[in-house]
C-alpha cells in the first residue's frame, strides 16, 4: 500500500513538473500582475528571499496557470536568479544568474502555448537587469527598449509592439530608484509605482491579445 501511494505521488510530481501543458500565456490579469510585481519589488529590495519566493510562486500559478509544484520550482529558479544578480558587482557576476533564468523561462515555455527560445529570453531578461543597474552608462530610453525586447521575445511579437509596456515599466523602476536615493520609498510612492506597472501590463496585454501564436523574426529596436 505504501509503495502504491509513493508511486502515485511520483507520477503526480513528474506530471506536475514536466508535462507540457500549453496554457495561454496571454491570459494574464494586468491589474493583479501589476500589484504582484510591486509586492515582489518590495521583497527584492528588502532582501526578503522567502517572501519573494512565495510571491513568484503565486504569480506563476495565478497569472501563468502553473500547477502547484511547478510554480514552486519556477519560483525557486526565479528568486535564485534575482538574488544572484543582486549580489553581483560586474557583468561576469551578473551572468552567474543565467542558468537559473534559463531554467525559469524553460518552465514557462513548457507550461505555455508559445514556443519561444528560453535561452534568448533569459539573455534578454538579464540584459535589462544590467541596463537598469548601470543605466547611467546607457543612452536615454535604453531601459524601456531593453524591457520591450525581453517581453517581445517571450510573446513572439515585434519589439515595437511592446515598447509602451517597456517604457512604463522603466518609468516605474526609475521612480523607485529616485525615491530610494532621496531617502526612502513611501507608501504613496509604491501606489504610484503600482499604477505604472498596471498600465505597463495593460499595454502588454493589448499588444499580445490579438496576435497569433506564431514565431516572428527577431526585430531588435533601433538604439
Amino acid at each position: 500500500m505504501t509503495l502504491a501511494i509513493l508511486a502515485i505521488c511520483l507520477v503526480y510530481a513528474s506530471v506536475d513538473f514536466f508535462w507540457p501543458l500549453h496554457r495561454d500565456l496571454r491570459q494574464f490579469d494586468p491589474v493583479a500582475l501589476g500589484k504582484l510585481e510591486t509586492t515582489m519589488w518590495q521583497s527584492y529590495y528588502g532582501r526578503q528571499r522567502v517572501a519573494l519566493f512565495a510571491e513568484l510562486a503565486e504569480m506563476l500559478r495565478t497569472q501563468y496557470q502553473f500547477p502547484l509544484l511547478r510554480s514552486y520550482l519556477g519560483a525557486y529558479h526565479g528568486a535564485s536568479a534575482a538574488f544572484t544578480f543582486k549580489d553581483g558587482k560586474q557583468r561576469s557576476d551578473y551572468e552567474k544568474a543565467l542558468p537559473a533564468l534559463q531554467a525559469y523561462f524553460g518552465l514557462i515555455r513548457n507550461t505555455g502555448n508559445i514556443d519561444f527560445d528560453a535561452q534568448r529570453a533569459a539573455n534578454l531578461e538579464l540584459e535589462w537587469w544590467i541596463v537598469h543597474r548601470e543605466r547611467a552608462r546607457y543612452p536615454p530610453g535604453a531601459l524601456g527598449r531593453a524591457c520591450a525586447e525581453a517581453a517581445a521575445a517571450v510573446y513572439q511579437v515585434p519589439a515595437n509592439s511592446t515598447l509602451k509596456h517597456g517604457q512604463l515599466r522603466a518609468e516605474a523602476m526609475v521612480m523607485r530608484d529616485t525615491r530610494a536615493d532621496a531617502g526612502g520609498v513611501t507608501e504613496a510612492d509604491w501606489a504610484d509605482i503600482a499604477s505604472l506597472l498596471r498600465q505597463s501590463y495593460q499595454a502588454l496585454r493589448l499588444a499580445v491579445s490579438d496576435t497569433l501564436i506564431t514565431p516572428v523574426p527577431d526585430q531588435p529596436l533601433q538604439r
